[in-house]
């Protein structure tokens, strides 16, 4: 089970750390990731973490902007979003997936077999 939470109302400019607490599953082995859906759109990446932390990867739109860690002693995942702007208003997915994931293959929801419920992130102009 995954549990997404921290989403809020966040004024542009401003900064919100999602978390994603795992349960019921062996974690430190887990690469993780994090997408999201805007109104009217599809699912998008957003940004991925191999299991050791080692490895990340953003999305372009993203980068520069927000960092994904982990913290394997407490089976959390977490996306600390700064500069955030109105078109970063989504609802925001943590997604996992055992064993390791490269590359391309990292940034594909295909990739990701578990799925937490979502947070919504809301930036005000």
């Amino acid at each position: 089970q995954l549990q997404a939470s921290g989403g809020g109302l966040v004024q542009a400019g401003g900064s919100l750390r999602l978390s994603c607490a795992a349960s019921g599953r062996t974690f430190s082995r887990d690469t993780m990731g994090w997408f999201r859906q805007a109104p009217g759109k599809e699912r998008e990446f957003v940004a991925a973490i191999s299991w050791s932390g080692g490895s990340t990867y953003y999305a372009d739109s993203v980068k520069g902007r927000y960092t994904i860690s982990r913290d394997n002693t407490k089976n959390t995942v977490y996306l600390q979003m700064n500069s955030l702007k109105p078109e970063d208003t989504a609802v925001y997915y943590c997604a996992a997936q055992s064993g390791s994931l490269w590359g391309l293959h990292a940034t594909a929801q295909a990739s990701f077999r578990s799925w937490g419920q979502g947070t919504l992130v809301t930036v005000s102009s």
